[in-house]
């Protein structure tokens, strides 16, 4: 049998291609919502969070040996895309005197405050993408102070790139209320209130103590 050591979007996806499911029928297999699995569809390279994963192993491990098979042949990573580019995301942390700017996304059961973040397509620049996502999230226009550095994210398994913006102008209003219930200014001092500190990429705090 394969063994799975990490999950992708694009194995979850030859998983459900294996037992034929349609993503309702697959999103209910694994007890997840089916905005999840068409998540997979369209970000094929995003990995799974643990308790998904472990739902996907014993999916995988329960399955009939037809299943097995055909997941082994449609698990196969094409040879023109084995290299293929990891998913990028530039993350956003927005300074306003001794405030930060999060949003709150919505999760799959429950919710969570994040710094603004948008996908990075090939080639484009960490900083413009930072800057344009966070106005075209929460309306604020900000300038990039300096470049914190990237790390693979302990959550979502892309690699995060993040980027220190000083706030310049604009109210703070949910602009995309599909992907976020509410915008706020948060004190400095109570951030691990909203994101745990040990979620946080340490050159944040760092940059955000110095300043």
């Amino acid at each position: 049998m394969d063994v799975i050591e990490s999950w992708t979007g694009r194995t979850a996806c030859a998983l459900q291609a294996a037992f034929r499911d349609t993503n309702e029928g697959f999103a209910e297999r694994l007890s997840v919502s089916v905005r999840t699995v068409a998540g997979w569809h369209s970000a094929p390279g995003i990995v799974p969070r643990l308790e998904i994963q472990q739902a996907l192993d014993t999916v995988h491990e329960r399955s009939p040996d037809s299943v097995r098979r055909r997941f082994s042949a449609l698990s196969r990573p094409p040879a023109q895309t084995a290299q293929a580019q990891a998913l990028r995301v530039a993350i956003a942390v927005v300074q306003r005197g001794d405030e930060v700017l999060l949003v709150c996304r919505r999760g799959d059961d429950n919710l969570s405050w994040q710094f603004p973040a948008g996908m990075c397509k090939p080639g484009a620049a960490v900083a413009s993408v930072a800057v344009q996502e966070t106005h075209a999230e929460t309306g604020v226009h900000c300038a990039v102070r300096e470049e914190l550095g990237s790390r693979v994210h302990p959550k979502t398994g892309v690699l995060a790139s993040y980027v220190l913006c000083d706030y310049l102008a604009g109210e703070a209003t949910n602009r995309d209320t599909v992907e976020n219930i509410d915008v706020a200014w948060v004190p400095l001092s109570t951030l691990t209130r909203f994101i745990p500190a040990d979620r946080i990429y340490p050159p944040i705090l760092s940059a955000l103590e110095a300043a």
